[in-house]
């Protein structure tokens, strides 16, 4: 957590249970580098099969814990999620007002839990959108929170699309106070939808409708997904993220805590935010499996392997099924390349997580073929290279750039992507190196593979006759 992190205030319905209401979103914010704070409008007596009671808090109760909150650490955004009833409603309501809170609000609108027990009374929907909708920055319905919203069914993504945009009317025509200008923007969230991805709709301050669209995991394992991205969500756009990126970040978070999920209790599971902990130790891992990569790469006068477009060493989050890396952001390398430097080589600065997009293209293309192997580096094209990677038994595979489609030649970076697959699938498998002649333009070069940087560095420096295992 930062040395001043943001304050963030839950105001949602405490889950016995631990998956979802407060106790998530108090998760979240921490995992996220927020402060938490809560004002509980409710108690739930749950689990993973379900809500067995509800007991709501006095609205009074509810006002003086806002009260409290506002009038001395005023958070810089509020999440709203479970208000029970008109009552809540009205007095969380009226405490914005009486504060003139004009941080960042995000509402999701709870109504239901995922056994079917109603967590919003029927005749509160319409308080809901009269007295708290105007003073929203971003809603965040699923479909069927949604359709209860709008009093009409949701069944496929094209009535999705026109539903986000309805509802995009219903905070238009909300008037805002003086003191507040919000952003009115809908999300609504597509995973109850039957398609094969699930698909959330972002319907902007203009009215354009953007699609974020995910494969669909493949677990039982859901509870608390809905407080998981409004929490996310709360916490991205408190720290200053344009919309459309905190949308994306926060789908792809609460992906990641889908994937992560576990089958507590006999019911439906929680997600598992606490997978960014794991994250955050594979990445110091990654970044320090480099660093020893490099230290050891510094002791042989290397030059000659280095190519003339000069190299990198890069490195991929492990990711386990059924998540799968984003791009160059899960894969560390050196930033500016390493360089040819007197005898041996040189760096620029320390590597870190998106440093490259050269190297990173290589290491998940391989990855789709074998998730182990996770690093890359690429050498100088000399013959008697190849003579000693045969010698040593390395596995190699070649393509060809005179074969590449011209499609793929005329998409930015795609030259490797196919190359790297041409090879594989010529070969059957992933090899110790790919290589090509080049082209017009193009050096030949010798892509080294591995498990680890370090394997990655020994093998290209046995390939380059410069280490003996005798002598490792």
């Amino acid at each position: 957590m930062p040395n001043n992190p943001i304050p963030i205030l839950t105001i949602a319905g405490s889950d016995s249970g631990g998956g979802a209401g407060i106790q998530e979103d108090l998760k979240v914010f921490t995992l996220l580098g927020a402060y938490g704070l809560s004002v509980i409008t409710a108690l739930t007596a749950q689990n993973t099969q379900g809500v067995q009671g509800v007991l709501a808090t006095p609205p009074e109760f509810v006002a003086q814990q806002l009260d409290a909150v506002l009038s001395d650490i005023r958070p810089q955004a509020i999440k709203i999620g479970m208000l029970a009833n008109k009552d809540i409603i009205v007095a969380v309501a009226e405490a914005l007002k009486r504060h003139a809170f004009t941080g960042i609000l995000v509402i999701d609108p709870v109504m239901v839990a995922k056994g079917g027990h109603a967590l919003l009374e029927r005749e509160a929907v319409s308080a809901l959108i009269q007295h708290l909708f105007p003073l929203a920055d971003v809603i965040t319905p699923n479909v069927e929170e949604a359709s209860a919203l709008l009093e009409q069914p949701i069944r496929t993504q094209q009535e999705a699309r026109e539903a986000a945009l309805r509802l995009k009317g219903l905070l238009k025509d909300a008037p805002s106070p003086a003191y507040r200008s919000p952003l009115k923007m809908v999300v609504l969230k597509g995973g109850h939808l039957p398609e094969e991805t699930a698909t959330d709709f972002l319907c902007c301050c203009n009215g354009k409708l953007k699609e974020y669209s995910r494969p669909r995991q493949n677990t039982k394992n859901t509870h608390g997904t809905g407080c998981t991205f409004s929490a996310a969500l709360t916490t991205y756009l408190a720290q200053g993220t344009s919309v459309e990126e905190a949308v994306y970040s926060a789908k792809l978070f609460t992906e990641k805590a889908i994937c992560a999920s576990f089958p507590l209790g006999a019911g439906i599971g929680p997600t598992n935010p606490l997978y960014l902990l794991d994250n955050l130790k594979a990445r110091y891992e990654v970044v320090e499996a480099l660093e020893q990569a490099w230290r050891f790469l510094q002791g042989f006068e290397c030059r000659n392997m280095i190519p003339e477009i000069q190299t990198n060493l890069g490195y991929a989050l492990p990711w386990p099924e059924p998540s799968w890396p984003e791009g160059s952001r899960d894969v560390a390398a050196f930033p500016g390349r390493i360089v040819a430097f007197e005898r041996g080589v040189a760096r620029l600065s320390s590597p870190r997580f998106g440093a490259s997009s050269h190297v990173a293209r290589i290491i998940l293309t391989v990855m789709h073929f074998d998730r182990t192997q996770r690093s890359a580096m690429a050498i100088r094209y000399r013959p008697e290279f190849l003579e000693n990677a045969k010698r040593l038994n390395y596995s190699m595979a070649e393509f060809s750039r005179l074969n590449e489609p011209e499609e793929s030649k005329a998409k930015e970076g795609s030259s490797l992507i196919w190359g790297v697959k041409e090879a594989i699938n010529s070969k059957g498998s992933v090899p110790d190196l790919i290589y090509d002649l080049g082209d017009v333009g193009k050096e030949p070069v010798i892509r080294v593979l591995g498990k680890d940087p370090m394997s990655v560095v020994k093998k290209a420096l046995r390939i380059a006759g410069l280490l003996l295992k005798d002598h490792e």
